[in-house]
């Protein structure tokens, strides 16, 4: 008797958009003042018009989510975050800057590219019970039951928000790249999955508390870039981003576990406000 057929697994159409969730680019230029002197004032109008047109997140061109800000320090003069399932359009938006009239004045100075995901460690509705009823909960109480009709009704929008979020318009904001560490007896990816996730729920618990006050977008960077995830927090107020952060090194998942790059403190702004702040139309 011969054996049946075995049928091709279904594989997804070839494309460069993800199967879910958006593409993420974060991006920090430096103006170059030595050669924003050489230009003309023709070619310096023409470069203000040109670069509030490429960074508006209104046109046409721009990508799903566009969110320019000005950095503080020496590390670069502003930056970008941008969102989208193409990649390419994303990319599209330094590539403008770069061929732009104020282009050879601008210099990259770093970039971080990744996806947004919803973390294995978000809990289904039945963990979420679970959890609770770690917590001490009364699991037969209407409280209970409450609590995790509550829960399984908002979970699908905090997906879609994980996955395609919508940008808060809060005055500042903050971005980090960030490991899990690998070292001798704080190895994250040799931990057993039930303490990791009772470390990344101590975590969120501790996010928890600046509800209203900060929030974040967690994406992943594994393969796309030299760490393994991009951190980017905003808050009302600038002082929450330090209290939030230093809150967090508490948790296990931080102060064991966690390994962090480059912090980049930026406070939201349009291009005219941009080129005003960093004194490109005053100066020139």
């Amino acid at each position: 008797m011969n054996a049946p057929a075995v049928r091709p697994t279904e594989l997804p159409e070839p494309s460069i958009q993800p199967i879910q969730g958006w593409h993420c680019t974060h991006i920090y230029y430096r103006f170059d003042r030595s050669i924003l002197r050489q230009f003309s004032q023709s070619e310096v109008g023409r470069g203000i018009v040109e670069f509030a047109d490429i960074l508006n997140p209104r046109s046409t061109t721009a990508p799903t989510r566009l969110q320019t800000f000005i950095v503080s320090g020496h590390k670069a003069d502003f930056g970008l975050m941008m969102l989208d399932p193409d990649p390419l359009r994303i990319d599209g938006v330094h590539q403008a800057l770069q061929a732009s009239v104020l282009g050879p004045a601008l210099s990259a100075v770093y970039s971080f590219i990744s996806l947004t995901e919803i973390s294995e460690y978000v809990p289904s509705p039945e963990q979420y019970a679970q959890r609770l009823q770690s917590g001490g909960e009364d699991s037969n109480s209407p409280a209970f039951a409450a609590k995790v009709a509550a829960y399984e009704k908002r979970l699908p929008m905090m997906n879609q928000q994980r996955l395609t979020p919508e940008l808060p318009n809060w005055p500042s904001t903050c971005f980090y790249p960030m490991n899990k560490s690998r070292v001798v007896g704080a190895n994250w990816f040799t931990t057993p999955f039930a303490e990791r996730n009772e470390m990344m729920a101590e975590h969120a618990q501790s996010g928890m508390a600046f509800a209203g006050r900060a929030t974040q977008v967690i994406t992943a960077s594994i393969g796309f870039d030299d760490w393994e995830w991009g951190v980017t927090l905003w808050a009302r107020n600038p002082q929450y981003l330090k209290e939030i952060v230093y809150k967090m090194r508490f948790d296990q998942a931080s102060a064991r576990f966690a390994e962090f790059g480059p912090f980049y403190i930026g406070y939201i702004a349009d291009a005219p406000t941009i080129l005003n702040h960093c004194r490109i139309i005053q100066g020139l």
